[in-house]
């Protein structure tokens, strides 16, 4: 897919509770700010960030994977992001650790070992965030063995 743009409206319901509205019949969702500001009516603009993050590696893997014709399902993704203060005193996501677990051991897999070494570059959401946040990657088979 090369250049488009994509539009999403922000409408405030009340205080921080806003409805994000992505268009092309898709279910909107409500955002919120955790208390004290909001009442985590919804998930907050960190836990969206780390969620647009892991839902697009959890993608690139998959990708991957099935290009050469292997199926890992399920993939689950957790994501820490680590929310602190900045020089200035602002509080900013410092760092993100993503860990990808596969649904499978890895020795069922072929071509693991290429898959590991480029599914990350063609993630473009991590690959964008991670210009100005850290994001450490990790895969896990479904055995708990760390692959990457």
């Amino acid at each position: 897919m090369s250049g488009h743009n994509v539009q999403i409206t922000l409408t405030q319901q009340q205080d921080y509770l806003f409805m994000v509205n992505f268009g092309d019949g898709l279910s909107p969702l409500l955002c919120d700010e955790p208390p004290p500001l909001g009442h985590s009516q919804g998930p907050s603009p960190v836990q969206l960030l780390a969620a647009a993050v892991g839902n697009c590696l959890s993608d690139s893997l998959l990708f991957a994977l099935r290009k050469f014709k292997q199926n890992p399902d399920p993939i689950r993704c957790e994501i820490d992001a680590e929310v602190g203060r900045n020089a200035e005193g602002r509080l900013r996501v410092l760092s993100m650790t993503a860990r990808l677990h596969l649904g499978v051991e890895a020795a069922s897999l072929a071509h693991l070992d290429r898959v590991l070494g480029s599914f990350e570059a063609y993630c473009t959401v991590t690959q964008s965030v991670g210009q100005g946040i850290p994001i450490d990657v990790q895969v896990l088979d479904a055995s708990g063995a760390r692959l990457k």
